[in-house]
């Protein structure tokens, strides 16, 4: 169908496959949060629109969303860390 993106839905990938269709997905979150951002100023994506805001919320010295940024930032680095212990032994 398309030959730029043939692979990418294959159920075994190359790291090449992975790394455009990641590209691409981040893109499309990208765009949905800032299109949703000008058309009724608010995110709108699900997870990325819930770190935007996080993120704006705590340059814009809301302090409230501060245990909220803890509990994203522990959940994002737990799957890490837990990934590179696992590779150390």
């Amino acid at each position: 169908m398309f030959p730029l993106i043939r692979g990418w839905t294959d159920v075994q990938r190359s790291p090449e496959a992975n790394l455009g269709l990641g590209r691409v997905l981040s893109f499309v979150a990208g765009a949905t949060n800032a299109g949703g951002f000008l058309a009724v100023g608010s995110y709108t994506s699900h997870m990325t629109g819930i770190l935007s805001s996080v993120a704006d919320d705590l340059i814009l010295g809301h302090i409230t969303t501060l245990p909220l940024a803890a509990l994203l930032w522990i959940l994002c680095l737990r799957p890490l860390l837990t990934d590179l212990r696992a590779r150390a032994q």
